[in-house]
């Protein structure tokens, strides 16, 4: 069959399916694009012969927007279905490494198909080419190899078949998966090429569910029976694998709680009786005392970041001993664990046979439900609104509480960064396993409108809402555009609060003083300290083309809210909100997270924050 490089790719991605548990998928369910000189007479032309039923397109305004739509995508088919993505050489190829890294981080499928330079050099340099004297076969591509988990560049028509191959191979192994590149200079694109038809013939690749080993599971047992304090750490390789209703089977069996990482909540629905919140920096205080105290931790589909870990400061028990339970035995042997290599979902049923019989001692579990229980009090508070402050702007938990009220489990909210990850793993009670969708591995500001699409286009006919504060929604929001064009009825909250606000706590905790972190006209001295920024972000995202509700108080954004969520077309909700008080506001963070402060400064807030971290750096430990 003679083709063109290019062709070939889509009719071959055309192809591809992953199977689990019985289920068949296609893998590459669309490709997003923006064409320039790159890829427009190569991957452009072939997806335009192809035709949407072989190959659906999407029209996207920003190549890392693309990733993180497809990533959004992915996540909610369960890692089982990606897209892919396309764009030129030079700045839309570099644009992509922001989505890459995140996808590469939270361990999501996502193929790229950046264009390249000619691979003949029949014109050197070429338009957009960096030229690197000492080495002729770089471009800017390169850059993409550090945040891909597979790279490859298709210098010849021949080496197509195993570069696919193996770039497939990669996107459906559930341990290696993550961002995967082929680099596609643009004269091989259009280069016609014969190619074998069994190339282009249906192809399935099994998700693989490897079985724990034995002597590791016996060991697991064995370490869960001989403690007095168990915990379980549940992350986001609970959901990949669709392990929930096994973790829940394994909790209710011994009583052995488990506590969420950002990636994990809502593996277990609210109100669980072992359910005790979001554990780390951003975690309940429920979490947070039960890590301190545990003899062992059950560090199931996590990859232990800082944030879960509170810097190395959290697991406190001078015996404490944790098992590692993760597909990825690189995951797994964290903390000096005892690891339990396998899929999460067979792991957990086999250790539930293993504990037959065993549960925790009957005053330990009904501490924790009665500790869960004051602070499900604590978020009521939070979350309440009286009498005078329904004619008052809301504060941010108002906000997830009247969004508390309104929802279903068929709501999905998506976020990513700023302040609200911290309020939304204290507060936020998840109705649902995939209800909750926090990008927490990179934290990319920018990520949630687009990612929002890919979420809304994996789940048709579900409410998915995008929460933003005004700096994540002023760092990029063009997908808008996108919404509105393909009709994807998202919601996007705005809350404006003037700045980075999450970034000005901090700056302030470690002795920074908020520099430069408002949303503010620069005063006499020359600080960003004067009036706000006459910004009007409503009025830009109906610029954009969204339908947009201002919401000034408290009775104005309930009222909002529900009009959005009955909505059909794209809509934005926007209100600014106000600095919650000491007693109603949310709670403050429950456990530490090490941002260095300076060593020597002139300034007492410096100096106070650096005798603080001191303090706090003192309780590192090194788990061996």
């Amino acid at each position: 069959m003679r083709l063109t490089v290019a062709q070939a790719l889509v009719r071959f991605l055309a192809a591809q399916y992953t199977e689990r548990d019985g289920r068949r998928r296609r893998l590459v369910a669309a490709t997003w694009g923006i064409f320039g000189h790159g890829n427009v007479a190569g991957i452009g032309q072939a997806l335009l012969e192809s035709g949407p039923e072989a190959m659906p397109f999407l029209q996207g305004r920003n190549e890392q927007a693309m990733v993180h739509a497809a990533v959004g995508y992915a996540r909610q088919s369960g890692r089982l279905s990606t897209h892919a993505v396309t764009t030129s050489i030079g700045p839309g190829a570099t644009n992509l490494v922001t989505g890459a890294a995140l996808a590469t981080i939270n361990r999501i499928p996502v193929l790229l198909l950046p264009g390249d330079t000619f691979a003949t050099r029949p014109a050197d340099p070429v338009l957009q080419q960096l030229e690197v004297p000492h080495a002729g076969d770089v471009s800017v591509n390169d850059a993409l190899r550090p945040v891909s988990r597979h790279f490859d560049r298709v210098t010849r028509p021949e080496a197509l078949i195993p570069a696919a191959l193996q770039a497939v191979r990669v996107l459906t192994d559930p341990v290696q998966t993550g961002a995967v590149t082929l680099a596609l200079p643009q004269d091989v694109q259009a280069e016609a090429h014969d190619w074998p038809e069994e190339f282009f013939a249906d192809r399935v690749w099994g998700v693989r569910r490897p079985r724990p080993d034995r002597a590791e599971l016996a060991a697991a047992a064995d370490a869960v029976r001989g403690s007095a304090r168990p915990l379980i750490v549940a992350g986001g390789g609970i959901r990949h694998s669709e392990a929930q209703a096994s973790l829940a089977a394994l909790a209710e069996a011994t009583g052995i709680p488990v506590a969420v990482t950002q990636a994990g909540k809502g593996v277990l629905p609210y109100g669980h009786p072992a359910d005790v919140g979001g554990i780390g920096h951003t975690g309940t205080a429920t979490a947070g005392d039960l890590a301190r105290e545990a003899d062992l931790v059950l560090a199931a589909g996590t990859r232990l970041s800082d944030f879960t870990t509170a810097s190395a400061t959290l697991f406190q028990h001078p015996a404490v001993r944790f098992v590692g339970l993760n597909l990825d035995p690189y995951d797994a042997h964290k903390l000096a664990a005892r690891p339990l290599v396998a899929d999460a979902r067979e792991a957990l049923d086999e250790l539930r046979e293993a504990l037959a019989g065993h549960r925790v001692d009957t005053a330990y579990e009904t501490a924790y439900r009665r500790e869960a229980a004051r602070w499900e009090a604590r978020v009521d508070l939070a979350y309440a609104v009286s009498a005078p402050d329904e004619e008052l702007p809301p504060t941010q938990a108002q906000v997830l509480g009247l969004l508390d009220a309104l929802v279903d489990g068929s709501d999905i909210l998506v976020n990513a960064a700023g302040s609200l990850p911290g309020d939304l793993h204290k507060l936020w009670r998840a109705r649902s396993a995939d209800q909750y969708h926090l990008e927490y591995g990179y934290s990319c500001m920018g990520y949630e409108i687009p990612a929002a699409i890919g979420v809304a286009l994996a789940a048709p006919g579900r409410p998915v809402w995008a929460l933003v504060g005004d700096g994540t929604y002023l760092m990029n929001p063009t997908e808008i555009v996108t919404a509105v064009q393909e009709g994807v009825p998202i919601r996007v909250v705005v809350l404006d609060n003037h700045g980075y606000a999450s970034i000005g706590g901090l700056s302030g905790a470690v002795g920074a003083e908020g520099f430069g972190t408002a949303y503010r006209f620069r005063a006499p001295d020359g600080a960003y300290t004067g009036d706000p920024l006459p910004v009007d972000i409503a009025a830009n995202a109906a610029s954009l083309g969204m339908a947009v509700i201002r919401a000034r108080t408290v009775r104005d954004l309930r009222e909002a809210l529900a009009e959005a969520r009955s909505a059909t077309r794209p809509t934005c909700v926007y209100v600014q909100t106000r600095t919650p008080d000491t007693v109603s506001g949310p709670p403050p963070a429950q456990a530490w997270w090490d941002v260095p402060v300076a060593e020597t400064a002139t300034r007492k807030a410096a100096s106070q924050a650096r005798e603080e971290y001191d303090r706090q750096a003192a309780q590192r430990r090194r788990h061996l």
